[in-house]
């Protein structure tokens, strides 16, 4: 486990270089890392994108090129769960072009290695931190504050077509909206709303292929009351625990449902 006061240090230091970065310009190339020795072996990029009326929410962004081809491969923009997880967590733990090497230590904050499993090697991703006030975005309004999933999918369908406007260069890379947890319920509408767009006609026109998601939350009711049937069809936990479980949830809510897993029992038991 890395100590809570290096992770803080490290916070820190980021802040710092989020903060040099974005002082005099929306976008800037960030070269070296806390963390990691040397220069970067990729191209990252952070900055901050308005959207909403008069761009009171400002989205940040973490943008790696492909390792690949830039020029031909696809542009991914990555949403984290939550609502309101930062897609630093993806950048460094999940899809991201670099993670952290245990146990190692560089100028007293935990060291980085590279990701050879980055998406990055066959994209070029953006990490998004969305909805408003997630990660490093803000409003600059109190009422800017308040977003929904709805509100949250047309910011990030707006940022998009913003980001391509400034990288004309990924003009004509197919687009992929992808997500884990929670922007399950997000990605798809992300997407529609990319397509709406561009059958009204708004610039740029985005090549938009489809979306991608990961583990993730569908629907709200279905999704949770689904867990213990799954559990006990994937074998985790025996009929006789599922069965006490479903008592036990019609005894708390008065209710009763019928047992059409009877069949299921009958072979497994």
């Amino acid at each position: 486990m890395i100590p809570t006061s290096s992770l803080m240090q490290l916070g820190y230091l980021w802040l710092v270089v989020l903060v040099l970065a974005t002082r005099t310009t929306s976008q800037t190339l960030v070269k070296s890392l806390p963390g990691y020795p040397g220069l970067l072996p990729f191209k990252l990029e952070t900055g901050y994108i308005g959207v909403g009326e008069n761009d009171t929410v400002q989205l940040f962004y973490y943008f790696v090129e492909s390792e690949g081809n830039p020029a031909e491969d696809p542009l991914v923009i990555w949403l984290a769960g939550g609502p309101g997880c930062s897609a630093l967590r993806a950048f460094f733990f999940e899809i991201g072009p670099v993670q952290f090497q245990y146990g190692e230590y560089m100028d007293d904050v935990p060291a980085l290695t590279l990701n050879p499993n980055s998406w990055t090697k066959v994209a070029n991703v953006i990490y998004l931190d969305a909805p408003s006030i997630t990660g490093f975005s803000y409003a600059k309004t109190a009422e800017a504050m308040i977003s929904s999933d709805t509100l949250s999918a047309s910011q990030t369908a707006t940022f998009l077509r913003k980001f391509v406007r400034d990288h004309p260069k990924f003009i004509n890379n197919t687009i992929y909206v992808a997500g884990i947890s929670y922007s399950g319920i997000v990605v798809p509408m992300v997407t529609e709303e990319i397509y709406k767009g561009n059958d009204a006609g708004l610039k740029p026109t985005l090549n938009i292929k489809g979306y991608l998601e990961g583990n993730p939350l569908t629907d709200k009711t279905e999704d949770v009351n689904s867990r213990v049937e799954f559990a006990y069809r994937m074998a985790l936990i025996s009929y006789e625990l599922f069965e006490v479980t479903f008592i036990y949830y019609e005894i708390q809510h008065d209710v009763h449902y019928s047992r059409q897993f009877c069949w299921f029992s009958s072979v497994y038991t």
